[in-house]
């Protein structure tokens, strides 16, 4: 009997079905880039906090304007002028200067004739001309960044901006990465006959700490039931993601599931409808994700992409989880699968038409060096015959 493959959306649908976002933790400002925010932060200060000149130049009254003007004073960042601008009066101000009393618009440097302590202003200016208003950006109270935002460079500016010193952010995902399979060795250790590399754990890893996770990667186990047993029991310890890689396909020595089962982690689906990746396996045991991901590394890198990632975004409360593929354009023709949806490794570039994936020579799920040389994975749905040169796609960039 032929095993039916779980389609690519439903799986997807099943794992983020089952992530609930993290608990909630206090955070300085300044330890929280790259984190998910959990409640909205929320503004201290109007910002600007007081209306400040958008030039160098001179504060007057609009009404006074054009005319001759006395100058009383001077405003500089920090230091705000002493004097009031009343009628027939102006205050020499500075970009980010506060804008004195009385004053409603600013007359930019270039547009005054200089005599003495006066200015002659030739030409109108408008009420609110080159002045940045009180709270024009943001104001007290109100929400400057939102709840599920993560906190990128910008974010934590425009928060320290607002006097936000502290956040509610969601709890970082603890995930353990668990290689397995007899015939792997670390880089650098001698290889004995029949022996590889082990590169999925480095590989996991690397993408898992990028996303935001706080991973542990335990060491390689053996082709042993008991072995199996000790690793998994303590890759599941006070882990919220524990991802294998390897043993979850059918032969003698695939021992992840059947082991992970008497471990008590409930399995919801064995096999997607996609290629590389085809063997994944995804289960539960209590609130813990388990994610058998394959052993050859570009099916593990697969696997990673369209569900372990996504599952890591969701704990952290980000609503943008899914995989977002963006928009491009076949460079050269490629034969769909009719059982499976593929991710094609390719190179992207962007043109007129928008941006260009070429696919590499050599798919093979193994090829790893050859995958490093892309920067993107482009889905090409199931079906029957070729999808043309200038095909429209969809791409994710790779991790």
């Amino acid at each position: 009997m032929v095993r039916e493959l779980v389609p690519l959306a439903e799986a997807l649908d099943a794992v983020l079905a089952r992530c609930a976002p993290l608990a909630t933790e206090r955070l300085a400002l300044a330890a929280a880039a790259g984190r998910v925010l959990a409640a909205d932060a929320l503004a201290v200060v109007d910002l600007p906090p007081f209306a400040t000149s958008a030039m160098d130049g001179y504060a007057a009254r609009a009404a006074d304007v054009p005319g001759r003007l006395r100058v009383v004073g001077a405003s500089a960042a920090g230091q705000p002028a002493a004097a009031a601008v009343g009628a027939g009066k102006a205050v020499a101000i500075a970009t980010g200067g506060a804008l004195p009393a009385g004053a409603d618009a600013v007359v930019p440097i270039e547009d005054v004739v200089l005599r003495g302590n006066e200015i002659e202003v030739p030409a109108p200016v408008g009420a609110g001309a080159s002045v940045r208003p009180q709270g024009g950006d943001v104001g007290a109270g109100e929400v400057a960044v939102p709840a599920g935002a993560r906190l990128t460079a910008a974010r934590i500016g425009a928060l320290a901006a607002a006097g936000v010193d502290a956040v509610d952010c969601r709890r970082r995902p603890r995930v353990a990465v668990l290689p397995t399979g007899s015939e792997l060795r670390r880089p650098g250790e001698q290889l004995a006959p029949g022996e590889i590399y082990e590169a999925n754990g480095a590989m996991l890893a690397a993408a898992l700490e990028r996303a935001g996770a706080a991973v542990r990667t335990l060491p390689v186990v053996a082709d042993d039931e008991a072995a199996h047993r000790r690793a998994l029991a303590r890759g599941l310890e006070a882990a919220d993601v524990l991802v294998t890689s390897g043993g979850v396909s059918v032969g003698p020595h695939d021992l992840v599931r059947r082991v992970a089962a008497d471990l008590g982690v409930e399995e919801v689906f064995w096999g997607v409808a996609v290629k590389p990746g085809k063997p994944l396996a995804f289960g539960v045991r209590g609130s813990t994700l388990v994610f058998g991901l394959p052993g050859n590394p570009v099916s593990s890198l697969v696997g990673l992409a369209l569900f372990v990632l996504p599952a890591v975004r969701a704990l952290e409360g980000d609503p943008r989880a899914r995989p977002e593929f963006q928009p491009g354009v076949l460079a050269r023709a490629v034969r769909r699968n009719r059982a499976r949806d593929q991710l094609l490794r390719a190179r992207a570039s962007a043109s007129a038409d928008g941006v260009v994936l070429d696919p590499l020579s050599g798919q093979e799920s193994h090829m790893i060096v050859r995958s490093a040389a892309a920067d993107a994975l482009v889905l090409v749905e199931r079906g029957d015959g070729d999808l043309a040169r200038g095909a429209r796609v969809g791409y994710l960039p790779l991790p």
